[in-house]
């Protein structure tokens, strides 16, 4: 399926015919670097599990959910944030073009997002919502609040619950947004679409977690991108300390393990993705 989304991707960039010497490159350029593409797989495998023959018309949403991202990356990365070099093995748009290029390619793939999220084949109704999800777990109320908490308390320690609020926004929404997404388009129940939301924010925290203990303990070159860069952050290292990073990471794992047997079709893959990613 990750074959398939890539082929998707591919075809569907959106190209603009202008005489800038650069513009459709630099729009490319993070989307190309690749990535885990963990939140469109998300969305895609609820689909898949649940409502199989939908699972061509959902890769626009999942296309999305992959710019928005991409476009927190090319933000979260600019000088007046992180400054950092390097995002997925390759260098930042601000190093290899300039910082004004890197802000408007991010503004372009936010703003994109939407538009090919509503050339999705199908109905009206279900496209609303999904609009209405994304915008919800990516702006004000979701990831830009977290991104701006955790901007303004550098240097600044927040305790556990803090922290927690603070990842929850930045990282875990757009994740649980994915699994929120895929069970709109395959028509679940609302208690079902609400448990796998919330099960999505769980997940969120850990991938988080394993973020913060990556950055602790790999090199750049491992990482793809900058690590040690954390100091000054609020992480679940700098709080807790690596080892209690670790153990509640286990921990966690292993209690979403036992949470994931709930979800029927998806338990096999929920535990694929916790072995695979967080150890």
């Amino acid at each position: 399926m990750t074959e398939e989304f890539e082929k998707f991707l591919q075809t569907h960039i959106l190209k603009v015919h202008s005489f800038h010497p650069f513009y459709n490159e630099a729009y490319e350029k993070m989307l190309n670097a690749g990535g885990k593409r963990f939140r469109p797989m998300l969305l895609l495998n609820v689909v898949k599990a649940y409502s199989p023959l939908l699972l061509e018309a959902s890769m626009n949403a999942a296309l999305a959910l992959e710019m928005i991202h991409t476009y927190s990356l090319i933000h979260d990365d600019l000088p007046a944030m992180d400054n950092a070099p390097l995002r997925r093995g390759t260098p930042t748009l601000h190093v290899t073009y300039d910082e004004a290029t890197a802000v408007l390619m991010g503004d372009a793939l936010n703003t994109d997002a939407f538009y090919i999220l509503m050339q999705s084949p199908i109905d009206a109704k279900t496209k609303v919502r999904l609009c209405e999800i994304l915008s919800f777990n990516a702006g004000s109320g979701g990831m830009v609040l977290g991104q701006a908490i955790d901007c303004y308390f550098e240097n600044n320690p927040l305790d556990e619950t803090e922290l927690e609020f603070l990842h929850t926004h930045k990282t875990a929404r757009l994740i649980a947004a994915a699994l929120q997404m895929g069970s709109v388009i395959s028509g679940l129940s609302s208690e079902l679409e609400e448990k796998l939301y919330t099960f999505g924010l769980e997940l969120g925290l850990l991938f988080q977690m394993q973020d913060d203990i990556i950055d602790a303990t790999k090199s750049k070159e491992e990482a793809g991108k900058p690590t040690n860069n954390d100091t000054n952050k609020n992480s679940f290292v700098n709080l807790m300390g690596l080892t209690k990073a670790l153990k509640k990471r286990d921990e966690k794992v292993k209690e979403l393990k036992t949470k994931a047997e709930n979800f029927g079709a998806l338990n096999g893959y929920f535990q694929k993705i916790l072995d695979i990613n967080f150890k």
